[in-house]
């Protein structure tokens, strides 16, 4: 899987507003979370079984909250959270009726660094 929004994303949150005398006021500051990653498969990479797809599923639901250790294959280390909303999103690779455990999905997993 490909982390996909890797550099959509700033550490520094600005805002700009025009004060009653006209003067610009900037207001910045370093976030201290929620850098978002997303992880995705495409069509011909990166796919994911369909009984780890289940366990994060369950995990997802049971610990919701939790803090979870995701290492990339490049070896980075994040602590992460399942995002807010539809963390995981999942489509066979084919359309089997009874697929096994180990058949293949196309995945996108939702995920922020806390």
């Amino acid at each position: 899987m490909v982390w996909a929004d890797e550099f959509n994303w700033s550490p520094v949150e600005k805002s700009a507003e025009y004060s009653v005398t006209g003067a610009l006021l900037i207001d910045a500051a370093t976030k201290l979370a929620g850098r978002p990653l997303t992880l995705q498969g495409t069509s011909d990479a990166g796919w994911i079984d369909r009984g780890v797809l289940k366990a994060l599923r369950a995990l997802a639901a049971a610990d919701a909250v939790g803090v979870h250790v995701l290492t990339l294959a490049d070896g980075r280390i994040f602590n992460v959270q399942f995002a807010p909303g539809e963390p995981i999103e999942a489509t066979p690779l084919a359309r089997p009726e009874l697929p096994p455990d180990s058949y293949p999905y196309i995945a996108t997993l939702r995920l922020i660094e806390v």
